[in-house]
């Protein structure tokens, strides 16, 4: 019977506040402005420095005879002969420097390492937005032990704000259905606070940052 009286005591009492409307003590916060602190450094500098913290690997080249003698060199030193690549623009590039390329994500055994272009960086997290317009859909972050993303300078933002801003000029009011941010290699230390690499994604993350869009664009 106490039982019942509790909860009835209980219910009242959240009824009663319902009906009074509380006055937000906090309605004056601004939450447009920064949160960070300014930086003298360039927001190339910035991810950088943020994603090797992470453990990710960033690359940078100025052209795209550049990009494909980069990518030539991390196949070779890694020994590595194919790739999972759903952009054809960068299908068109690892042709050239004689790589072979997959394209259906069931041959995601066959290959050694993932490609895939991305929606932006956010330089103060050393973060990669990715979202399930790309071209690997929703598992472009979990599909192999590397995976290396090719982005642009024009997609580099200092904020996930600024981010998500980005992604409403690209995509309007029809944003896709997901949208995440990767930081580094997939780890976790969920069992005995042990760190454990590659748990639910990649164990190595590269990010090559290219001067141009020389891979996001449709091949011939």
């Amino acid at each position: 019977m106490s039982d019942t009286t509790s909860r009835e005591q209980i219910l009242k009492r959240v009824r009663n506040a319902s009906m009074k409307p509380i006055e937000n003590p906090y309605s004056d916060v601004d939450l447009d402005s920064n949160v960070y602190m300014e930086s003298e450094e360039d927001l190339e500098v910035i991810f950088a420095e943020e994603l090797s913290k992470v453990n990710g690997q960033f690359i940078y080249c100025e052209n795209e005879q550049e990009l494909r003698i980069i990518l030539h060199s991390i196949f070779v030193q890694n020994q590595w002969t194919s790739a999972l690549v759903k952009d054809a623009g960068i299908s068109n590039i690892l042709d050239q420097i004689k790589i072979q390329s997959f394209g259906k994500l069931s041959d995601y055994t066959k290959v050694d390492v993932s490609l895939s272009s991305c929606e932006a960086l956010i330089a103060r997290l050393g973060s990669v937005l990715v979202s399930s317009a790309n071209k690997l859909g929703r598992r472009v972050n979990f599909i192999g032990d590397t995976h290396i993303v090719l982005a642009h300078r024009h997609q580099i933002v200092e904020s996930v704000k600024d981010a998500m801003k980005l992604m409403e000029e690209k995509y309007g009011k029809t944003l896709p259905s997901m949208v995440s941010v990767m930081t580094g290699p997939s780890r976790t230390a969920d069992i005995e606070k042990t760190l454990v690499m590659g748990a639910h994604g990649p164990k190595q993350l590269m990010v090559i940052l290219c001067e141009e869009n020389f891979f996001d664009v449709v091949a011939p």
